[in-house]
Parts: C-alpha cells; structure tokens; sequence
C-alpha cells in the first residue's frame, strides 16, 4: 500500500516545490499537480510528485491523524516506518 502525504509548499522554483514534511524538507515535483502551487499551500505528494493541491483544512486534519498515530501507537507498523524515514532524512 502506497500513502499519499501532505506537505506545506515552502517555496517554488519552475516545476520544482521544496515542501516541508514534519520539519524535514524534501523536493517534489510540481509537473502533474491538478492546481498552481505557490508557497503557503498543501500538496499531496506521492512517491515524489506533488499530485493535488489540498485545502489547509483538509491537510491539518491529516496531519493531526499522521501525528496522533504516530506519538500515540508505538508498535503500528506504519508509524515505524514513517518514524523511521523522518529520522533518516534529519539525520542528512
């Protein structure tokens, strides 16, 4: 299974967006979003493609729920991977 995750656009350089993930950022790539994207906004972004621009509220809301799986379940799977690769990128 594939996740699809939210990130705040931090700045935009052609079809290049540097998009904040939990305090890590990463480059994502603009060239098949739905939407213009400007720093500010939420992308989705999925295996390095930014594939929607997100309403704020909607990106908070699953931010919240990456956030309360992460802190509140130790042994989800999921939560030790995504743990896992935001240690990773840190540490860079």
């Amino acid at each position: 299974m594939c996740l699809g995750v939210p990130g705040l656009v931090v700045a935009v350089d052609g079809n290049v967006a540097t998009v904040d993930f939990w305090g890590v950022c990463k480059q994502v790539l603009l060239d098949v979003v739905d939407m213009p994207v400007s720093p500010g906004d939420y992308v989705l972004n999925h295996v390095g493609f930014a594939i929607r621009r997100i309403p704020p509220e909607d990106a908070r809301a699953t931010l919240e729920l990456y956030a309360q799986i992460l802190h509140d379940e130790p042994q989800d799977l999921m939560a030790q991977d995504i743990r896992g690769e935001v240690a990773a990128m840190r540490a860079r």
